[in-house]
């Protein structure tokens, strides 16, 4: 199985444990989204319990979570090691379930958690075989995927509370991209026709 890995993902322990494994071949380079690109249909952003806690801080989650949900690959968001990491952090179990819940439900980026570096590597591997059984006809998915920028952006958008298709075309209009929309303020979320203060506030409370 061929894995490309992130040239800043190098020293990390699921590295080590990929390239001991003869089932792999681990490739290093600079990756413009995700930590790893896996056999060319699943990317995968790990984080550690800490840099969970700063890229909910700092917005940086959100931002590449909007990326992921806009990549016609599959995506997943890998969290390794325990919630006693970050114990002694600021931000509430709250805020970190509720930034969780809006990656999962919102944009449809599942989390998977691990243990440590030997679980990441196994459930890396599990996951891209699980997703080519679909794709080889082994395991039958109901629908189909977005494939085109725009209708992956729509698809998106829809998931958010009381957007429709026709909301999500004004929305994605008016703001140009998914990033921006999820960004924008509750005031400039009610000026789109057919959203109103109500819906802005929904939407706001979503992502927030």
């Amino acid at each position: 199985m061929s894995i490309v890995v992130d040239d800043r993902e190098a020293s990390a322990g699921v590295v080590q444990r990929l390239r001991a494994r003869s089932d792999c071949e681990v490739v290093i380079r600079r990756l413009p989204l995700a930590d790893y690109h896996i056999a060319g249909r699943l990317l995968i952003e790990r984080k550690s319990w800490p840099d969970l806690v700063a890229s909910i801080a700092d917005g940086r989650l959100f931002r590449q979570a909007c990326r992921l949900a806009a990549s016609p690959m599959h995506s997943v968001i890998l969290l390794e090691g325990a919630e006693e990491d970050v114990a002694k952090s600021a931000m509430s179990r709250d805020a970190i379930q509720g930034a969780l819940a809006s990656v999962s439900v919102v944009l449809g980026i599942p989390v998977l958690r691990s243990r440590g570096a030997e679980e990441s590597a196994k459930l890396m591997l599990y996951a891209s075989r699980q997703l080519r059984s679909v794709v080889s006809g082994a395991v039958r998915r109901q629908g189909g995927r977005p494939k085109s920028k725009r209708r992956i952006q729509l698809y998106v958008l829809q998931g958010l509370p009381e957007v429709g298709p026709m909301r999500a075309a004004r929305l994605l209009d008016r703001f140009g991209s998914v990033e921006a929309t999820l960004t924008a303020g509750p005031e400039d979320l009610a000026l789109v026709p057919g959203v109103g203060k109500a819906t802005a506030q929904k939407i706001r409370w979503a992502v927030t």
